[in-house]
């Protein structure tokens, strides 16, 4: 039973929530505190046999704590900031930080250049909600639009969007970045996010090699119930080591996130498709399939469920679906349609680097509104790529994306 293998359900990141105030001298205890539950926690899951990829902390919004009467100040800040950071990380793996959300234009106007500065360290998203009527903010979104487009300008390749995103329906502790926030009255706590499209893929390709006869309705039950039961394996595994820590620390166990979350180094969502019968993502049966991997996800029990908890597909971060893209297998439309099932939205998603701010607006009016009106978590996370137009390929140079076709935005 391979479902059972730790190599197969990697855990993508311990993230910690902690709240910052504007005195600095606190800083260094907070961020001290974060860094060395997550150390001590990495270990105790390595020790089990799970791979721990990565740790990351999360503040409150980062207007609560940073000076960001100007540009200069905040970078002052954000300097302090990182040089705590890298001298506090004792679990030898990636560091990732969030600085909370943005929550005026003011704010949002400095986040192109932190962004360019700090890079990774500087991921941060921004809240839209509706009105009374059900109109999403449109001076956020305009002031989030024009963001997205300067980060393309100022980092490399456009690639600083990476670090940025805007969210929809969004709840507190989402582990995943950029879109995880915390609010001060939480407390400080953890989530686990994992990375599981290798465990599917195998559970998945085991069944179709034993069963060859079944019809579609009894397959597709037993799509659901091989990977239902997979999953909720390794994390009940894995929530038992959490409740067994023997360390003392300061961190309330807030659950877990259930997405798949897909990355460049691990089996690709397109393949999971393709699995379930259908004949390449985007096809006719994208739909269904969609539907039912979210079921799969929202079908964990016995443990805190928070996040996304929901079908990941990020773009440029999964081989697959970026090869997609080069075979016109879908568009930008199809993603916001297979976002009416499962979510996260539009996603690490390449578009031409002259699109304008109107329409990146109307993109983020679109999967807002879809977002509320479906009452599910969406984002929005372009990537206006400088020089390239619709159908042209990317030449990212980043570790964490892959190389896809820039779609077009009708």
């Amino acid at each position: 039973m391979s479902y059972k293998n730790k190599e197969l359900c990697k855990i993508r990141t311990i993230t910690t929530f902690i709240s910052l105030e504007g005195v600095r001298e606190t800083w260094e205890k907070e961020i001290e505190k974060a860094s060395s539950f997550c150390a001590q926690l990495s270990k105790k899951f390595c020790d089990e046999g799970y791979v721990v990829q990565s740790v990351r902390i999360v503040t409150n919004a980062f207007g609560e704590y940073l000076n960001t009467d100007s540009y200069e100040a905040a970078r002052a800040d954000l300097q302090y900031l990182s040089e705590l950071l890298e001298k506090s990380n004792k679990s030898g793996l990636r560091v990732r930080f969030a600085i909370g959300e943005a929550k005026t234009k003011n704010e949002i106007k400095l986040l192109p250049d932190l962004i360019k500065d700090f890079g990774d360290l500087c991921n941060v998203c921004v809240n839209v909600s509706p009105d009374d009527f059900g109109i999403l903010d449109n001076d956020l979104i305009e002031e989030s639009a024009r963001a997205v487009l300067k980060i393309s300008k100022i980092t490399d390749r456009g690639e600083g969007n990476f670090n940025f995103t805007v969210n929809f329906n969004c709840e507190p502790l989402i582990p995943y970045f950029p879109a995880g926030y915390h609010n001060k009255e939480l407390g400080d706590c953890f989530v686990i996010g994992l990375e599981t499209p290798d465990l599917l893929v195998s559970v998945l390709n085991e069944y179709n090699q034993r069963e060859t006869s079944k019809n579609h309705n009894e397959r597709h039950k037993d799509y659901f119930q091989i990977m239902s039961n997979a999953l909720q394996h390794h994390i009940s595994n894995i929530n038992k080591i959490v409740m067994s820590l023997n360390f003392e620390h300061d961190f309330k166990f807030s659950g877990f996130d259930s997405s798949a979350a897909p990355s460049k180094d691990c089996s690709s969502m397109a393949e999971v498709y393709e699995q379930m019968g259908v004949e390449y993502f985007g096809a006719s049966g994208t739909v269904e399939a969609s539907s039912l991997l979210t079921k799969v996800f929202k079908s964990v029990k016995c443990v805190g469920l928070v996040g996304f908890s929901g079908l990941m597909l990020a773009l440029t971060e999964d081989t697959g679906l970026a090869e997609g893209t080069k075979n016109n297998n879908f568009d930008i439309r199809s993603l916001l349609t297979f976002s009416a099932v499962c979510g996260i939205g539009l996603d690490t998603v390449p578009i031409p680097g002259n699109t304008s701010v109107n329409k990146i607006s109307a993109l983020m009016r679109d999967t807002g509104t879809m977002a509320y009106r479906l009452n599910k978590p969406l984002t929005v996370r372009l990537f206006p790529v400088p020089g390239l137009i619709a159908g042209e390929h990317t030449a990212f140079e980043s570790d964490d994306l892959c190389n896809c076709a820039v779609l077009s935005v009708p």
